[in-house]
């Protein structure tokens, strides 16, 4: 895909998924999506294809719990993975979450990247942290995306990322600043999907 102009042709929904024996059977390369509830994932994938309904969005967080995944012009597939963080879902719900999505990062052979996606106005807390670091001992490559960038002032926003970035001990460079509202940061990652393990130094 170019990643300065970004046309998506067709976007279908492929399925859910909430056990490791009904994953779709394909053989194109996959991007998971992962962050906290209400970290506006559900709408940066939207923005991603340029669709407006294709990923359920809610001000309720912790709607998203099941893996979804979206067939992108069938060259790529884009994974919805459940919010986590969501203290008020349901004890049985929370504690199913961690074993789903850890059986979906350690066997989907078709697996390029996990993009991991922090809300610009909070510190990044343990389970990010922990996240990070999962993947890191798993050799998975993190592409960090800082969403709702919109919502910072334009002063403040630069030493925010610095933040995010120095708590990740990645470059500034590597940290996606995106916003779901103007489509800031969208050819950007879309660049990180088609090259996600070159290094960015």
């Amino acid at each position: 895909m170019n990643s300065a102009v970004v046309r998506i042709k067709q976007v279908e929904f492929m399925q859910s998924a909430g056990a490791a024996g009904n994953y779709p059977d394909h053989e194109r390369p996959e991007f998971a999506f992962a962050g906290r509830s209400n970290c506006g994932k559900s709408s940066l994938i939207n923005t991603l294809v340029n669709r407006r309904r294709l990923a359920r969005v809610s001000s309720t967080p912790g709607r998203t719990q099941l893996i979804n995944f979206f067939d992108v012009d069938g060259r790529l597939v884009l994974v919805d993975l459940p919010g986590f963080g969501f203290a008020r879902a349901p004890l049985a719900v929370r504690a199913s979450w961690g074993p789903l999505v850890e059986r979906y990062l350690t066997r989907r052979e078709c697996l390029r990247a996990l993009v991991l996606l922090l809300d610009a106005r909070r510190d990044p807390r343990d389970d990010e942290f922990n996240l990070v670091s999962w993947c890191g001992n798993r050799d998975l490559p993190v592409i960090h995306v800082a969403t709702k960038i919109d919502k910072l002032k334009a002063a403040n926003r630069p030493l925010r990322l610095r933040e995010i970035a120095r708590a990740f001990a990645i470059p500034l460079r590597a940290l996606v600043p995106f916003s779901s509202v103007s489509g800031e940061g969208r050819d950007e990652l879309w660049s990180r999907l088609t090259i996600p393990r070159t290094p960015v130094l």
